[in-house]
């Protein structure tokens, strides 16, 4: 890592600085009417306050900014997973309980949201439910909510399940929403490892347990569909690195089918695919990739003859978005507005982060003839992060790009989030000491500012 500089760090967290604070003024500034509520770009509002969770999350942030270094370095695989889960279980619960008890069991619960639909559907089949499922999605009078017309019915029946199992309340869905999604971490530092880059997962892991997202993450079903997807591609590296075609051949339908679940979660997830690719690529093995296509069509043909068919609700799905909020929403200024707030949720250092992938790349690409022969002569920690960091970074621009995001995107694109910080592993060190500081800081500031509505 001796030849990894800090200038194109230092350029990628002064651009994410720039777009994140012009993203902020420029609205303000010229009443440019960008149609969000109240602080652009970001789904907020202005309200400063202290809570229950304060005192706790600021302990723990500054904790994390003394020790996190030293632990991650130190401790053997089974504690640091351990210890990762736990921490992020305390910093996610820390932020939300700043607005108490409501921080974890309000949002579920509002009209929007996936709790008052789980509870009316949960008594019938599930069937049923998809039998009527498109054509609620744009109108008439069983018109779905906001959050359930504009996503599969997967995400429905995460919440369904719950309450067919007793979880019937918005704090008692909120506390295991945050549960599960606090699961992701763990589940890209087992990725990392599993693909030789554990020294890399090390110097990630306090970058992807700890920053601004948590305060979206915490009760948001966008976090569990992180989850889903964090785990799938676990399962991808656990095929890739299998010895025996049996192992491969399972452990790749096991990743098939949590990708085919989440893209029945979120119809943005189909760009998963860009993260399937490039574990694969750094795995350098392709034979777990028929098996998982396979069981990822079986999730989604599954749902078709159950009664939902992804292809035919997405055309729909798009009437009923630009008729709403987003038509007009101006892309002139989301097409980077929403860079701007993903910057506020991965945190500024993902900046950093993104500059010093594609500093690397470039270098490694320019530096040998033939190009792509120069990746067989990186050392795998550092291979393996610039092609994982790689792919959060397209599946960001593509979703950018598709025009089917438009605001909101510091909750929508959580399950890209961390897959852009594991660049935060090639980083110099002393990046990485200081860049923990302003990641706990952004996350403290922005929930104690601002009403997310999370």
């Amino acid at each position: 890592m001796r030849d990894l500089r800090s200038l194109p760090a230092t350029i990628g967290l002064a651009v994410a600085l720039v777009v994140m604070t012009a993203a902020v003024l420029v609205p303000g500034l010229t009443g440019w009417d960008v149609h969000v509520r109240y602080f652009p770009p970001l789904h907020a509002s202005w309200e400063p306050r202290i809570g229950p969770g304060t005192v706790p999350a600021v302990l723990l942030a500054l904790l994390a900014v003394v020790a996190a270094p030293r632990l991650t370095a130190r401790l053997r695989w089974p504690r640091l997973l351990l210890l990762g889960y736990a921490v992020t279980v305390a910093w996610f619960a820390a932020l939300a309980l700043v607005d108490g008890t409501d921080g974890v069991g309000r949002i579920l619960d509002t009209g929007y949201e996936y709790m008052d639909t789980a509870r009316d559907v949960a008594g019938r089949p599930f069937a049923e439910t998809l039998d009527g499922y498109i054509p609620r999605i744009v109108g008439g009078p069983g018109k779905w909510p906001v959050h359930i017309a504009g996503h599969p019915p997967g995400a429905l029946l995460f919440y369904v399940v719950l309450v067919r199992i007793g979880v019937t309340t918005g704090l008692a869905a909120g506390w295991v929403t945050l549960l599960v999604a606090a699961t992701t971490p763990v589940a890209v530092l087992l990725t990392l490892r599993l693909l030789g880059a554990g020294s890399a997962a090390r110097r990630a892991a306090p970058f992807l347990v700890l920053g601004p997202a948590a305060v979206w993450s915490a009760v948001s079903a966008d976090a569990v569909f992180a989850a889903v997807g964090a785990w799938a591609a676990c399962l991808l590296a656990v095929a890739a690195s299998s010895r025996t075609r049996t192992a491969t051949a399972g452990w790749g339908i096991g990743a098939g089918l949590l990708f085919g679940y989440a893209v029945m979660m979120s119809y943005g997830l189909p760009l998963l695919g860009v993260l399937a690719v490039a574990v694969l690529l750094a795995a350098r093995n392709w034979r777990p990739f028929v098996w998982a296509v396979g069981g990822a069509v079986a999730v989604v043909g599954g749902f078709a003859l159950w009664g939902f068919a992804w292809w035919q609700a997405y055309p729909v799905l798009r009437v009923r978005y630009y008729a709403g909020v987003a038509h007009n929403r101006p892309i002139t200024y989301w097409a980077w507005g929403n860079l701007g707030a993903f910057g506020f949720s991965a945190g500024p250092l993902a900046g950093a982060a993104v500059a010093q992938t594609v500093a690397v790349t470039a270098r490694t690409v320019r530096g040998a003839a033939g190009g792509i022969r120069a990746w067989s002569r990186l050392p795998r920690p550092v291979v393996v992060p610039v092609l994982l960091s790689l792919a959060g970074i397209a599946m960001v621009f593509l979703a950018d790009a598709s025009g089917m995001s438009k605001a909101e995107v510091e909750r929508i694109w959580l399950p890209f989030a961390p897959w852009v910080l594991v660049g935060t592993a090639l980083l110099p060190a002393r990046w990485r000491r200081v860049g923990l500081a302003v990641q706990v800081l952004a996350a403290l500031l922005v929930q104690h500012t601002l009403d997310t509505g999370w």
